[in-house]
């Protein structure tokens, strides 16, 4: 019995959306700091709901700070997330300070960080992260345990099990060589004790490009390298025997070289791009769906299109491989579901395999494994 408007499209149909009589109003988050900056001290909606609650985690991004400007004219405010705290507890303050204005957790984010962590991983003049106090976690937990709640869908949903299937593959000895000088060269170009995120992520992203088979030049031309992973790839489409695949990539050139090696198979294969996708998907009308984590990981039903996951190509971010592996593991689904892992074995694609395994912070574990190869390639320099 209640009326319904989707406040999305131009500004012009948002508007017209927003002057529509109406007991519910839906936007989606990137146009928050929008919906903020058009009614001002104005606001006229009591109460807020936020699904995917942990995408307001980020204390210097724009929606949460338009959030926060007017969460004084908010009377009641409801967060849901399955993944709250994706790379450590520093991410719930962000999200706690719109439940309650600070009043658990401080007014800023630096008197969190000071009360309960202390530094971490740091050189002389940069601290790179923070871990929790003894007792930290606990007595944050404490804090706000009057007013969250944790619900494991396992306690009261029927789910079906799900498996983790890692394909190990070997590179060839010309890829071997092509990956051990790429890695060689470019761990010796930086010293271990001042190696920063930004530095760590470089050059961990050339090495997963390496990993799937093609790398960016400096003009973003593409450079095959080999074909390892493509070919597990196309072995293991071709064991399913017909059934759906979700198939996630990491690079734009990944799709382009899956989409090729597809079209010798004669399957219908379709980028995920619209809800007639969607739809055709879960009407098992399409045998791979191809997606990026970043797009599909949130609010996606595709349950019923297939049961199996492929990961072509893993990134860091622990919180879109759960939230994207969730899009075939939820409610709804009738069959075992099976995610596929290809690898480059003793390459880069296994420290984050194990980074996703052990739900290790995304910026902890890449400066930590990243570590862990320049010294054994130094070791390994120093032994030639």
């Amino acid at each position: 019995m209640l009326r319904i408007q989707t406040v999305l499209g131009s500004v012009t149909k948002r508007v017209r959306s927003l002057n529509t009589p109406a007991d519910l109003y839906v936007i989606n988050r990137e146009n928050v700091q929008w919906l903020v900056e058009y009614y001002k001290n104005d606001w006229p909606f009591d109460m807020v709901v936020i699904d995917e609650f942990s995408s307001f985690k980020n204390h210097q991004a724009k929606r949460f700070k338009a959030l926060k400007s007017i969460r004084p004219h908010i009377e009641r405010i409801v967060g849901l997330t399955g993944t709250p705290a994706p790379n450590g507890l520093m991410d719930l303050w962000a999200q706690v300070f719109l439940l309650d204005g600070g009043e658990r957790l401080g007014k800023n984010i630096t008197g969190f960080r000071e009360r309960y962590f202390d530094p971490d991983k740091r050189n002389r003049d940069r601290i790179f992260s923070y871990a929790p106090k003894d007792g930290g976690e606990e007595a944050v937990h404490e804090k706000i345990s009057d007013i969250c709640i944790s619900m494991k869908a396992e306690d009261y949903l029927e789910l079906p099990d799900i498996t983790y299937n890692t394909i190990p593959i070997t590179l060839d000895s010309k890829a071997q060589k092509n990956y051990d000088q790429l890695e060689r060269e470019m761990l010796l170009q930086i010293d271990e004790s001042t190696i920063d995120v930004g530095a760590a992520a470089a050059l961990t992203n050339k090495l997963l490009q390496l990993c799937n088979g093609a790398v960016y030049d400096e003009d973003r031309n593409i450079v095959d390298v080999h074909q390892n992973k493509i070919e597990a790839f196309s072995e293991l489409i071709e064991g399913l025997n017909g059934k759906p695949a979700l198939v996630f990539y990491n690079f734009q050139h990944d799709k382009d070289r899956i989409k090729k090696a597809l079209e010798k198979m004669k399957l219908e294969v379709r980028e995920l791009k619209t809800p007639q996708d969607e739809k055709d998907w879960n009407d098992r009308k399409i045998d791979i769906l191809l997606a990026h984590p970043a797009s599909a990981a949130y609010g996606l039903n595709l349950q019923k299109g297939g049961n199996h996951v492929i990961w072509f190509g893993l990134n860091w971010s622990l919180e879109l491989y759960q939230q994207a592996n969730k899009r075939l593991h939820r409610q709804g689904q009738t069959e075992k579901v099976i995610i596929h892992r290809l690898t480059v074995a003793g390459g880069v694609d296994d420290d984050v395999v194990t980074a996703l395994e052990n739900k290790t912070s995304t910026q902890d574990e890449l400066l930590t494994a990243l570590k862990a190869r320049i010294e054994r390639v130094q070791e390994q320099s120093t032994v030639r």
